[in-house]
């Protein structure tokens, strides 16, 4: 759970084929097979892609799949398009339009809603040496912001910042299900053994899917996300990695890339991938998306005096932070901040130092050298990044 401080810096790209990093799980198991067996992508033969995968694509084409959050706030649309040139940076790519009222964020009788490219990534999918993803925010007929794209919001926070160099690193939190909605790996009747053992764990009666999660760390790694690590959750099937610390932007787009690599790569296996916060109701830990946050002052010599001065001012905005830390204003974290289960209340604002009840942990490290992060409990592991990191930024940095 706890959060690498050190930045992440990648000294080389990883020059070996992506193909030869992420072999598909082939399993004949009779346990497995029982998982998979109504999920259609596993019967698909993966080898045969492979065949054209392997033939040359012109030097000139480019393959590019732009990414964009569809009207709900939580979930990703993609479609490709290819190019004729090789994009030197976001500003080669053109704008392009799509079907809104299909995504929740247009009417069929004006329908055109428009992507711009904003962050470009390696694609770890398609066979091509140029081939990227495109990251986008969207914009209705009138030009203005869709509701679901608080990327524009968090950009005109940022350009108010000046010098105060607020970093990020998130902790993305999430479960895996077979077709049929049941965690992976879950006996079909009962229930597995209580928490405990599966947090960190190794053992195949402990942890379920090793292979996905270690394809998708390599495949961010590739992208040129600052992916920082992985580890098994406290709950059977339920996973977590880090990106950053990152700029703000660069954090935010980082996460939604790398949710959409994992979500791919899941489907390639068969399995589903949920950010649900709470996607099983007991005795069960949810899922958040814990967000670690630094400034310039908050890193320097006596920077704990920073960072009590910013929760405060969290601690008067706590209903603000509620309603921008799930898709739904707060009524998804209503399942998972109840007080139990590593969480504070959802109506209560607390903090405390290497405690993981309360709405914001000081990690003990921070505590004793004085100066460092603090760690924001509250977000849900289906947050939208750039809401999340718009409202520090506007409450702890704009003293809005």
């Amino acid at each position: 759970m706890a959060f690498r401080v050190a930045g992440l810096f990648l000294k080389k790209e990883l020059t070996a084929p992506i193909a030869q990093h992420l072999r598909l799980m082939r399993t004949t198991s009779v346990a497995q097979t029982q998982f998979l067996a109504n999920s259609p992508n596993t019967a698909l033969d993966k080898s045969i892609i492979q065949r054209y995968r392997s033939l040359e694509t012109p030097s000139n084409r480019v393959q590019a799949t732009y990414l964009w959050i569809d009207g709900t706030g939580e979930n990703i649309r993609l479609k490709d398009r290819v190019l004729d040139k090789v994009p030197s940076s976001v500003a080669d790519l053109p704008d392009w339009q799509y079907d809104g009222s299909s995504t929740y964020q247009a009417q069929g009788e004006n329908s055109d809603t428009t992507l711009k490219p904003r962050a470009v990534y390696r694609d770890p999918f398609k066979p091509g040496k140029n081939d990227v993803i495109v990251m986008c925010d969207t914009y209705s007929a009138d030009g203005k912001p869709t509701p679901s794209n608080k990327r524009a919001d968090f950009q005109s926070a940022v350009d108010k910042i000046g010098d105060q160099e607020p970093w990020f690193g998130i902790e993305q939190e999430y479960t895996l299900l077979d077709v049929d909605g049941r965690p992976f790996g879950w006996p079909d009747n009962g229930f597995p053994a209580p928490q405990g053992p599966y947090y960190c764990g190794v053992g195949a009666d402990r942890v379920y899917a090793r292979d996905l999660v270690e394809a998708h760390a390599l495949a961010c790694l590739y992208a040129g996300i600052d992916f920082a690590g992985t580890n098994a959750e406290v709950m059977p099937a339920q996973w977590e990695y880090q990106v950053g610390p990152s700029n703000g932007m660069k954090a935010s787009d980082d996460l939604w890339v790398s949710r959409y690599i994992l979500q791919r790569i899941a489907e390639e296996y068969g399995v589903v991938v949920t950010f649900d916060p709470k996607p099983m109701e007991g005795q069960w830990n949810g899922a958040g998306a814990h967000t670690n946050f630094s400034t310039k002052a908050m890193r320097a010599d006596g920077g704990m005096k920073a960072i009590e001065q910013a929760i405060e001012k969290l601690s008067k905005q706590h209903q603000r932070h509620i309603r921008a830390y799930d898709p739904k204003e707060g009524k998804d974290n209503e399942r998972r901040l109840v007080g139990r289960l590593e969480t504070s209340s959802i109506d209560k604002f607390s903090w405390g130092v290497a405690n993981r009840a309360v709405s914001v942990r000081v990690p003990r490290g921070v505590a004793t050298a004085g100066k460092g992060y603090f760690e924001d409990r509250r977000p849900s592991s289906n947050c939208d990044p750039y809401a999340v990191c718009g409202a520090l930024v506007r409450t702890c940095l704009l003293n809005e």
